[in-house]
């Protein structure tokens, strides 16, 4: 058994004092010495939880996303792999779990619900109703549930991935950006529990008052700690926090669950209250095995430097110190024993991404940094029906391909406002949620180049600026690699201040916000491997129109 005498943070009983901790691999006592905190004592405090996460978006193996995130005081995550989901199907799942069994903080499964999450893009697998009971006894949650039509219009296949999770008493996790009135309410009672896409509180409050649990994101496209920070004063017991998409240089240069912490303490919530959304509450809402600081609890904790900076020292999960800012980083080999994608082989020539004009105006995607949704501007183009249309980088306007990396099939093409690019192109293969290839450039060679680079090393991110080819390689389904977080996040800020110095993007994660442009269910104007897609009508529409 192990004893550490520091102040200690008791959030049952709300209050702070100086005294010791005993632990083995649950905590055995707790007793107070002195009633008030002593000055220059460090902080024995609860670990964090982030309630929901696609791991993939880190582009690390689970194992590498644990040696990251236990720095910033993460203890516990319930994740998502939806993604690598949509790639490989259940072979994809195994995967996850399997290497998440070497990671050192506490990981729980939440089932992809929706793969594919639509009927109007091409992936790699599909997941169905029995295989999503054949994980259920190893899971906390069935995943978000992207398809509220399916819900809302009493689709077959959806409510049996409901009853499912109904008879196993498995909560529902639910993904409805912008749902409202009528069909909020059918989506909720189907028992759908949760939303992490509320972006106003408005939206937020009608979930809530529908029995909802808000989980509130800070990922690195999507950020809505500002507009539903509120709700920690009127609805503490409502709400949990996550980070859903976040690159890995995002987690470095602003922390992980710790930042919900610092950016909740710096606009005046109770440290109490702080930790009813990032640990009680997740707990309650998924029954997860992880200590709060209580006697006989698991022994999850951290030690802090102080409450107000809450800069992590030590993590220690199941009485095990797992991480200490004290101590050198050792260097963990790569333990991934197969190779585990879906890409077809393909070449391509410039000829492929040249647009010919069908009518006087251009539907064009508009993106906002920061935000995942995007809107719509019709683009007088002023070419000559049958004319080539180039890029118009004066005005902000770049080309958008999606590529079917799934089987040979015609480029989806397009047109998109907001990136800034002038120059060159950027490419990625992770593109949500299909993960189809996604490109946007100002010049057909440049995109060519682009494409043909994701395809040979079948999966990777890739900036193009004067013929020269810059990439970072994915080769685990074409969205993560089994390499230290340190290697992977200096390849991808390489990568991304080409994009910017060289190619001129403006956005503050360009890669992000590029992923989230063939995503079919988040409004308004989106771009799959199939054509230009009117999210609000929930179907195909044309690029061009008179």
């Amino acid at each position: 058994m192990k004893t550490l005498r520091e102040n200690i943070l008791d959030i049952h009983r709300r209050e702070l004092f100086y005294g010791e901790v005993s632990f083995n691999e649950k905590i055995v006592s707790i007793r107070k010495i002195e009633s008030k905190p002593k000055e220059g004592a460090k902080f024995i405090v609860p670990g964090l939880i982030d309630s929901h996460v696609h791991i993939e978006s880190s582009m690390l193996t689970p194992r590498r996303f644990s040696d990251l995130i236990k720095r910033y005081g993460t203890v516990a995550i319930v994740y998502d792999p939806h993604e690598i989901a949509n790639v490989l199907g259940t072979d994809g799942i195994q995967f996850m779990i399997d290497d998440a069994k070497n990671s050192d903080i506490k990981m729980f499964l939440a089932i992809p619900s929706c793969v594919p999450a639509t009927s109007f893009e091409t992936n790699g697998a599909k997941i169905s109703a029995n295989e999503i009971d054949s994980f259920s006894d190893n899971a906390v949650a069935l995943a978000e549930m992207m398809n509220y039509p399916g819900v809302i219009f009493n689709d077959a296949e959806v409510i049996a991935k409901l009853n499912i999770a109904k008879s196993k008493s498995l909560p529902i996790d639910g993904h409805a950006p912008g749902l409202s009135g009528d069909d909020l309410a059918k989506y909720v009672a189907a028992g759908i529990s949760t939303d992490h896409e509320a972006s106003t509180l408005d939206e937020a409050k009608e979930k809530i008052n529908l029995g909802m649990k808000i989980i509130i994101r800070e990922g690195s496209a999507a950020r809505n700690f500002n507009a539903l920070s509120s709700l920690f004063f009127s609805n503490p017991d409502d709400i949990m926090v996550c980070t859903d998409d976040a690159h890995p240089d995002d987690i470095v240069s602003r922390g992980h669950i710790n930042r919900f912490v610092q950016l909740a303490l710096s606009v005046g919530v109770s440290i109490y209250d702080i930790y009813k959304a990032c640990l009680l509450n997740p707990i309650a809402h998924y029954n997860l095995p992880v200590g709060s600081l209580h006697v006989g609890d698991p022994a999850d904790f951290l030690i802090v430097d102080s409450i107000d900076d809450f800069n992590v020292q030590s993590t220690f999960i199941s009485g095990k110190e797992v991480y200490n800012v004290n101590s050198q980083e050792s260097s963990v080999h790569p333990i991934t024993s197969k190779s585990v994608n879906n890409f077809i082989s393909c070449s391509f020539t410039s000829s492929d991404f040249k647009i010919y004009a069908k009518g006087k105006f251009a539907r064009v995607i508009t993106v906002s940094d920061g935000d995942l949704l995007t809107g719509c501007f019709n683009w007088d183009h002023g070419n000559a029906l049958g004319n080539e249309i180039c890029s118009d980088y004066e005005n902000d306007v770049a080309k958008i391909a999606v590529i079917n990396r799934y089987s040979d099939a015609p480029i989806s093409l397009g047109f998109v406002k907001g990136f800034g690019i002038h120059s060159g192109a950027i490419a990625s293969s992770i593109a949500h949620d299909s993960h189809n290839v996604v490109i946007v450039g100002v010049d057909d060679e440049s995109m060519s180049l682009a494409a043909n680079k994701i395809f040979s090393l079948k999966g990777g991110l890739v900036v193009v600026n004067e013929n020269q080819v810059n990439y970072l390689s994915l080769p685990i389904a074409g969205l993560m690699v089994d390499e230290n977080y340190r290697v992977v996040v200096d390849k991808y800020l390489s990568l991304i201040s080409i994009a910017k110095n060289s190619c001129g993007v403006t956005l503050n994660s360009p890669f992000m916000t590029m992923a989230f442009m063939s995503l079919l269910v988040i409004p308004s104007l989106k771009i799959g491997d199939k054509g230009l897609f009117d999210v609000d009508k929930f179907q195909f529409t044309s690029l061009f129109f008179d």
